[in-house]
């Protein structure tokens, strides 16, 4: 979608907590992929782990990265993964299903390129 439409909209992807913290609640294929990341402490470990995904995945896609407070977590209610579509007046155009049963990619996909038509 970002290379497809980046330069269209403004295509963002918003690290939040982690959904499979170690220290929390690991999952069997976190472990078999060897994804094995901490809860994040502060900003600096939130930012480190963002950095560390987008650099594992060969991701050129922009962060940002929520605070720890998880404000923007919250406002969406985005956790464990969400894709949202904001349009050109800051209304919500798409609020896709959470994942990672709900998260559809395609489906946000042809929302986006039905605004932008």
């Amino acid at each position: 979608m970002f290379d497809d439409h980046g330069a269209a909209a403004r295509i963002f992807i918003v690290y939040i907590a982690e959904a499979h913290a170690t220290d929390e609640w690991q999952v069997d294929s976190n472990l078999e992929d060897r994804v094995l990341l901490v809860q994040h402490r502060d900003l600096e470990a939130r930012r480190a782990a963002a950095s560390a995904m987008s650099a594992a995945l060969g991701l050129t896609i922009p962060q940002l990265v929520d605070a720890m407070d998880d404000a923007a977590s919250h406002a969406f209610a985005a956790w464990p993964e969400r894709i949202f579509i904001i349009d050109a007046d800051g209304r919500l155009a798409y609020c896709g299903a959470r994942g990672p049963w709900g998260f559809a990619p395609d489906e946000a996909r042809a929302a986006l390129e039905a605004m932008l038509a």
